[in-house]
């Protein structure tokens, strides 16, 4: 989609959480989360051995992706989350946008796609 990003990084310095894709320029980072680790809404299911271990693991998870938001948030960047079930066509589209938009926004005076000013 023409877009440049950078694959495994840490998008703060000093915070141990690394973003699976990171639009530096637009200080968009994204993070794919699969459905079982990350306890997914449609699809996460709750194994039956070590249920205790496992749900404590899950929402740990769960506690340490609102956390990381949080401080992306706090430093000025947007973190977006893509379950690994969404159709990677529309993920990456619904990306591309929210890092155009971004983008754009920052530079006064740039034309949008439909013309008109950003």
């Amino acid at each position: 989609m023409g877009l440049r990003f950078r694959v495994h990084r840490r998008p703060l310095a000093g915070v141990r959480r690394e973003a699976d894709v990171i639009f530096t320029r637009a200080r968009v980072a994204i993070f794919v989360d699969g459905c079982f680790w990350h306890g997914c809404p449609e699809h996460a299911t709750w194994p039956k051995n070590n249920e205790e271990f496992w749900r404590t693991k899950i929402e740990g998870n769960r506690t340490r992706d609102a956390d990381t938001d949080a401080k992306l948030a706090a430093a000025g960047w947007l973190s977006m989350r893509v379950w690994e079930h969404e159709a990677a066509v529309e993920a990456a589209a619904r990306v591309a946008a929210t890092v155009r938009s971004r983008r754009d926004h920052d530079r006064p005076g740039v034309r949008t796609a439909v013309g008109g000013l950003a």
